[in-house]
């Protein structure tokens, strides 16, 4: 899962850190119902997830309000007309206009439409972003797309620490990925992930937790996005989980405090989409 990636986009990270200031943690439940939502093309951490439509046209949508093409108080197709372009149903036009709400980048007008906000925020938006690689996600969120992701892979053993969060012996053989993200040359975001090898892929996960906070970030992170000594960052921590609680990877991502102007979750409830298919931990 690319957008695994560490809070990336999500899909490639992996996250132990100590936390600051406020934190809060949703737990949300990914089940078939929801479409797959965790569904990717093999078992590799380094492999894109299948893209819904939605994420995709909203995607495009957000790089060319960003990127001022679509200046704001622009009128956006209808969804009608939006439909034909893309080759989707009104159905999806509607999810990705849902997305760039949430995102605050457009605003509805009662039987007028909807518009490019006055003011678009950056919002990160979970857990659409765990459906795209990085380098989408970031090109999507960049006015000019001039993004850049590294990735580096490689095998180590379990800590002490690491086996007690993936639920495995000390020393055993673990995939390592670090992705570095730059928007012109300017670092935005860094993460490591950790997935047992041999382990189920996770698109077998049936949890994902996210918890968000102000923290000082690791070392190797510090240096990335070259904070000061005392900075905080702002953390996400993830954890795929099994349906019984077993963890079948964790990440770390780290992005400087002023990167976005809010976070967004989204999550179905059971009174929409059935019992057992999410749940919440209250915010404290």
């Amino acid at each position: 899962m690319t957008g695994l990636s560490a809070g990336h986009g999500g899909r490639k990270a992996g996250y132990p850190t100590d936390t600051l200031g406020w934190l809060y943690v949703y737990l949300v439940v990914y089940t078939k119902d929801l479409g797959g939502i965790l569904t990717h093309r093999d078992h590799s951490i380094g492999d894109d997830m299948t893209e819904p439509a939605y994420v995709r046209i909203a995607g495009e949508l957000s790089r060319q309000i960003r990127a001022g093409e679509l200046p704001p108080g622009t009128q956006l197709r209808s969804l009608d007309e939006l439909a034909e372009r893309n080759g989707v149903s009104r159905i999806v036009i509607r999810k990705a206009v849902e997305l760039l709400l949430g995102q605050g980048l457009v605003r509805t007008v009662r039987r007028q439409g909807t518009f490019v906000a006055d003011s678009p925020n950056h919002t990160r938006v979970s857990p659409e972003r765990q459906l795209e690689d990085p380098e989408i996600t970031f090109r999507n969120e960049s006015a000019n797309g001039s993004v850049v992701v590294e990735r580096d892979t490689s095998t180590v053993e379990a800590t002490d620490e690491l086996a007690e969060k993936l639920g495995v012996e000390v020393g055993a053989q673990l995939v390592h990925v670090i992705t570095r993200a730059s928007e012109d040359r300017r670092p935005i975001s860094i993460s490591d992930t950790y997935q047992p090898i041999g382990a189920p892929g996770v698109e077998t996960a049936a949890l994902l937790e996210e918890t968000i906070s102000d923290s000082l970030p690791a070392v190797t992170h510090a240096d990335w996005l070259g904070t000061t000594p005392g900075e905080l960052v702002k953390s996400v921590n993830q954890r795929y989980l099994t349906a019984d609680g077993g963890v079948l990877m964790i990440s770390t991502i780290s992005y400087p405090r002023d990167l976005y102007t809010a976070f967004l979750f989204r999550m179905a409830l059971p009174g929409a989409s059935g019992p057992g298919s999410a749940e919440a931990a209250p915010a404290p």
